[in-house]
């Protein structure tokens, strides 16, 4: 019977220690399932951010993940392209209408659906014994000014296109050389008060400030 015994004694002991390796076992599989793979940082680059840019507006600002840029690139080109279209429509009417005005020939009267007044009082063509010289003269020179004034316009949209253009480039380039710019607890900036010397011998409380880096 005390053999027995001491068969069972030693048979519960190794189910212990089989037991609690089993446990040291999970526990360490268990650890190292906790390991998460490393993410890489993105990194803009400012060339490829501008070249971006430059081969379709708006790209560039995508790529630096400015998304809230983009409607601002296109409506400045959709703004600029509708007034250089609006104002050169509106020169080659006011244009059109000036060589009507100033030929001889009564079909050509595309002038009269711009002048409001009477046909009688200013048109030399169609009505040559009632119209006026001053008047006819005041609505040449209107005419004109409406043309240099659409010409001028039309001018400045199409420039402002290609400034607009060079602007969304040197701001994807700029954009992406700043995007990982790190200001630390390195740079301080500091306001402290000074004594500052008067007139008369005395002295006064300024401010002064300082820039400090540590490295």
């Amino acid at each position: 019977m005390f053999f027995i015994l001491k068969i069972f004694q030693k048979i519960l002991i190794l189910l212990i220690l089989q037991l609690f390796c089993i446990q040291q076992n999970s526990f360490a599989q268990d650890t190292l399932l906790v390991i998460k793979p490393v993410k890489h940082k993105f990194v803009a680059e400012p060339i490829r951010a501008a070249m971006l840019s430059v081969a379709f507006p708006g790209f560039g600002q995508i790529y630096n993940k400015k998304y809230w840029k983009v409607p601002l690139v296109y409506a400045g080109f959709g703004g600029l392209i509708y007034s250089a279209g609006q104002n050169s429509k509106n020169y080659n009417m006011f244009m059109k209408a000036y060589r009507d005005f100033t030929d001889v020939l009564p079909e050509t009267n595309s002038y009269v659906s711009l002048i409001s007044a009477d046909p009688t009082t200013y048109d030399p063509v169609l009505h040559p014994g009632t119209y006026s010289a001053s008047v006819a003269s005041t609505y040449k020179d209107r005419m004109l000014r409406f043309i240099d004034y659409h010409r001028k316009y039309r001018d400045l949209s199409y420039i402002g296109l290609g400034v607009w253009y060079l602007i969304t480039v040197l701001d994807a380039n700029v954009d992406a050389s700043l995007f990982n710019y790190d200001i630390g607890k390195n740079l301080d900036v500091a306001i402290v008060p000074v004594p500052m010397p008067l007139p008369g011998g005395f002295t006064g409380a300024g401010l002064n400030v300082s820039m400090k880096i540590t490295f």
